[in-house]
């Protein structure tokens, strides 16, 4: 198994995912929905990232390097049209975690996302999301006190920190809310639907 070229493959679809990103910050559609473009990328990416998953199993880091391994979760976090994969790959990531060959970082992040997409409670509140003031705010999670806790378990600034971070982030990006809140909000909850996430 030639891990070496695996590793520049899972690395090359973190680069377009980049690319495809930065350019729609660019030209300011990166905060207009789901942009068709970045949903084909996500879901060729997936397919790809799928395909060696199922030849030579998660990438973890002493497969590929720290560098391809973060590009394989950068990838499966992308991957949001995609709910079976992606549920798929946060066991795997669970069982590599457990085994040092990954960053529980990584795990929180899609344990979190997974449960924003059911509608569930997120444990770290790594995922946000506009809120009905205009701010970039954590989408719905437990408790800020156990959120907290378990954040700093796996080396995470506190929720507080990471909202004012992530705020002035998208200031910088020049990153907006979209105008109708509640019209997003039906268009989110109709995706989710579509896609699997919901039923």
């Amino acid at each position: 198994m030639d891990f070496k070229k695996i590793a520049e493959t899972i690395i090359d679809l973190k680069n377009a995912d980049l690319a495809l990103r930065e350019k729609l910050i660019q030209t300011g559609n990166l905060s207009n929905g789901y942009h068709e473009e970045m949903k084909e990328l996500h879901t060729r990416n997936a397919k790809i990232l799928n395909d060696i998953i199922d030849s030579v199993g998660y990438p973890t880091i002493n497969k590929v390097g720290k560098e391809a391994g973060e590009a394989a979760w950068l990838v499966i976090q992308h991957s949001i049209g995609q709910p079976e994969f992606m549920k798929k790959c946060a066991e795997l990531l669970k069982n590599v975690v457990h085994e040092n060959q990954a960053d529980p970082k990584n795990l929180a992040y899609l344990t979190d996302r997974i449960a924003v997409f059911e509608g569930k409670p997120q444990h770290y509140g790594t995922q946000f999301d506009w809120d009905e003031n205009g701010n970039l705010s954590p989408n719905y999670y437990d408790d800020l006190i156990k959120v907290n806790q378990r954040r700093k378990s796996i080396g995470l600034n506190t929720l507080e920190e990471q909202t004012a971070i992530l705020r002035n982030q998208v200031k910088i990006e020049n990153q907006s809310p979209s105008s109708d809140f509640e019209k997003r909000k039906q268009e989110i909850e109709a995706w989710k639907l579509n896609v699997g996430w919901t039923t």
